[in-house]
């Protein structure tokens, strides 16, 4: 039946749940392989936080929490020059100003704080994330060009040319394919794999605490929770629900906040709501919320599992980085088609200013030095630049000089 699974055996929620698992699981655990931190960890987080963002809407929101890419190369920063412990600080940060904007829409009203990021400010700052890591994937593909390329085709044909369920795991099916390269150019190392145990406690690490780290990914929460507010209305049109106003989106980003907040204390990736498990209920029209809390579960099962934890760990650079040049270039264009569907008039002077100057900041690596040796820099710098810019300017930019700039009819 559409959108209930009253007349479901328990059997079948079950492998609906599994269904959802599979369909975040690549990206979940792409995140931590990327950034240095552990993947059982992070599935876990992921399970509890799912769990907890349950919890906090009433049950009504049917929404997996996954790893989220905007902070892979906060994290990288951080995790090179102070370590993960501070990095994982630092996503305590982040969720904490979930929270903080979750009371302000609370207050105020969703529509007040969205015109903060108008979609000038947001698209711009959502490219940054993926250029920025653009030759993070191409770094990583060179290890091994041919293996990299073999991923990333795999991935494409998926995506493309697969039909049904199997297309919403190109991720997955460029794991496998490119991990079976990799074994025959002899690029596996299995000695780790052989000697993990199959049962293992996921190794929880507590977080450390440092002004810089904070500094340089709690502000990446304004640009999730755009994706946010994005996921949520798209959710509910998906269900036929209006998720803003109920639960209403103070729920759900204080439960993003919250899941997000309780990673960073365990040692994992900060969360996010993921469009995957979205476009797996546009599927099956099968929208009960319990389902996802099925899959969560699941997920909490499969971080014990050590051979699985040590597998992960054990793919190839050159396949993350086939996967990742895909994955980096789909952040970009997103940003793009926030402003390709808002239809954004790149014509205006005004709209100019604020996308190039989101891009060249962001892109560029800007830093604006602060008391104590600190600093604000990269995609924090610019998306307080964005949002200053997108007040302070004038809505209407008066245009009568530009024939006379484009020579006109004179």
């Amino acid at each position: 039946m559409a959108g209930s699974t009253g007349t479901l055996s328990p059997t079948k929620r079950f492998v609906l749940g599994l269904q959802h698992v599979a369909a975040m699981f690549g990206a979940t655990v792409l995140v931590p392989i990327q950034t240095g931190l552990n993947p059982s960890v992070a599935l876990l987080t992921a399970g509890l936080g799912t769990l907890l963002f349950h919890l906090v809407t009433k049950g009504r929101v049917p929404v997996f929490l996954g790893s989220s890419f905007a902070f892979i190369a906060a994290i990288q920063l951080v995790g090179q020059t102070e370590g993960l412990e501070y990095a994982a600080g630092g996503i305590v940060a982040a969720g904490l100003v979930y929270l903080v904007l979750s009371g302000l829409i609370y207050l105020f009203g969703v529509d007040r704080i969205r015109s903060f990021f108008p979609p000038i400010v947001a698209g711009p700052m959502i490219m940054v994330i993926g250029l920025t890591l653009a030759p993070v994937a191409v770094d990583m593909a060179s290890s091994h060009w041919l293996v990299a390329l073999i991923t990333l085709l795999t991935v494409v044909l998926v995506s493309v040319y697969a039909r049904g369920f199997l297309k919403l795991l190109p991720i997955i099916c460029g794991l496998l394919v490119g991990f079976a390269a990799s074994a025959a150019f002899g690029l596996v190392d299995w000695a780790a794999v052989a000697q993990a145990s199959w049962v293992a406690v996921p190794p929880v690490t507590a977080p450390k605490f440092s002004l810089s780290a904070i500094l340089a990914i709690a502000p990446l929460a304004l640009v999730t929770m755009v994706e946010h507010i994005g996921d949520i209305t798209t959710n509910g049109a998906v269900i036929g629900k209006d998720l803003i106003r109920d639960p209403g989106l103070h729920r759900t980003l204080m439960g993003d906040g919250l899941a997000t907040a309780l990673a960073g204390l365990l040692g994992g990736p900060a969360n996010t709501t993921y469009s995957e498990n979205t476009g797996v209920l546009a599927v099956t029209r099968v929208y009960d919320p319990g389902i996802l809390r099925i899959a969560a579960v699941v997920a909490i099962a499969l971080s014990f599992v050590g051979k699985l934890g040590a597998l992960l760990q054990a793919i190839p650079t050159p396949v993350m980085g086939g996967i990742s040049i895909v994955l980096f270039g789909m952040i970009t264009s997103i940003g793009i088609r926030q402003v390709v569907d808002a239809r954004v008039d790149l014509t205006n002077g005004r709209n100019l200013v604020i996308a190039a100057v989101v891009l060249v900041l962001g892109i560029g690596g800007a830093a604006l030095p602060l008391p104590g040796g600190l600093q604000l820099g990269g995609m924090a710098l610019a998306a307080l630049v964005g949002v200053v810019l997108n007040k302070l300017l004038p809505e209407q930019v008066v245009r009568e000089t530009e024939p006379a700039l484009t020579g006109g009819d004179d």
